[in-house]
């Protein structure tokens, strides 16, 4: 798979403390460029996430992908209740108004989603459209379960081999069909290697705090007033066909309440979250850009 070229872009946070960064994958200008992109990642992931949507998708349009406070190549953050999706999201529009982006789409993965949501009921008159993977207003405890069994744990892995396998451990039930080289690339995208050449997970295992289970810091517990809020955008919902973080039935309550400009669509042999680069994940998103983008 031959990477896109981007931008590095580094500002500091909303609260003016830290140093942050995004990758800014640019369009040429003789290109009639759609709307841009704002990607955001799940709890434990980064920018590099969404590098095989990205490359899935035409190059005439601008992606703006950021690493959140605490991951990737963003600075980690010594005051932990900062960890947290309303944060998030005010280092969000302090980027996108840094990059004088006035209107986008926001493309958001589980807590990235969650942090969509959030800006469209902020300032929707700057959000183009939304699609969510495989997270919505509410969310299943035995997803959260899972996801608390592994955050923040774990001593740095040897070699990049053992970070492989470690993410297959984590991960095998949600990505069918899945063999050695798939996990390398997931281990490639979702790790570091330290200083003295050993492997770990790219977040400050600090971000665990917030996902005790009587801790709403990471998810609030009831975030349908949020997504009746958003009954004027456009939404795209992608749902991993096994997930257990988001039902079938959530889904189906969602579209119930925001019947106009609402597609979905489910992902066969994938968990929570899809990587967005499968057929159907790669068909749904380009029919909603070419749409509302």
């Amino acid at each position: 798979m031959t990477k896109r070229h981007y931008d590095e872009v580094r500002y500091p946070s909303a609260d003016n403390r830290l140093e942050l960064f995004a990758r800014d994958y640019p369009v040429s200008p003789s290109i009639k460029a759609g709307c841009p992109l704002l990607m955001m990642h799940g709890l434990t992931r980064n920018s590099a996430d969404f590098e095989p949507l990205i490359h899935a998708l035409a190059p005439e349009r601008r992606m703006i992908v950021a690493d959140q406070r605490g991951r990737g190549k963003s600075q980690y953050d010594p005051s932990l209740e900062s960890y947290r999706p309303d944060v998030y999201v005010e280092d969000m529009w302090k980027l996108m108004d840094r990059l004088e982006l006035e209107k986008f789409i926001c493309v958001g993965t589980s807590m990235g989603g969650l942090m969509s949501m959030l800006m469209g009921s902020q300032k929707p008159e700057r959000i183009a459209g939304i699609v969510l993977n495989d997270i919505g207003p509410l969310v299943n405890e035995e997803g959260l379960d899972r996801i608390r069994s592994y955050v923040g744990g774990g001593d740095p892995m040897k070699d990049w081999e053992a970070a492989a396998h470690r993410c297959g451990e984590i991960n095998q039930d949600a990505f069918d069909g899945f063999w050695a080289e798939d996990w390398r690339a997931f281990a490639d995208r979702t790790c570091e290697e330290t200083a003295d050449g050993h492997v770990r997970f790219a977040y400050d295992p600090a971000i665990a705090l917030g996902m005790a289970a009587e801790d709403t810091t990471a998810v609030p517990p009831d975030l349908w007033p949020v997504w009746d809020s958003l009954s004027a955008l456009p939404l795209l919902v992608i749902r991993g066909a096994k997930s257990d973080l988001l039902s079938a039935e959530t889904v189906a309550e969602m579209h119930r309440r925001h019947p106009d400009d609402f597609t979905s669509v489910e992902i066969p042999g994938r968990g929570h979250a899809p990587l967005l680069d499968e057929p159907e994940a790669v068909s749904a998103i380009r029919a909603f850009l070419d749409e509302y983008g």
